[in-house]
């Protein structure tokens, strides 16, 4: 296995908060601590509550703290299809189920 990699993925439906720094912070520190990867995924799949505009906020506020990033950002609504083939493969092979859920 390769070394450490952690990820932040802050959900763009409004500002940067506190304890999304707190987080962002402590996984950069320890990926970095240890020599691994910071990687920004960006967790957009509230497509009615996401906002170019948060996304902004979220960046700038980020590079304000001095926190960069070694992968992204990653955007999960531009994978859907990729998760969509994994959990197909999941289901086939009766490791998944679906729920229903309410």
């Amino acid at each position: 296995m390769g070394g450490v990699r952690v990820r932040f993925a802050p959900s763009p439906t409004g500002s940067l908060h506190v304890g999304g720094a707190r987080t962002a912070l402590f996984n950069w520190l320890f990926a970095r601590h240890h020599g691994g990867k910071f990687i920004l995924r960006v967790d957009d799949t509230d497509l009615e509550r996401s906002t170019e505009e948060s996304m902004r906020g979220i960046l700038e506020g980020l590079q304000w703290l001095g926190i960069d990033w070694d992968e992204g950002p990653i955007y999960q609504s531009q994978r859907l299809d990729e998760y969509r083939k994994f959990a197909n493969k999941l289901l086939e092979e009766g490791k998944a189920y679906y729920c229903f859920c309410t």
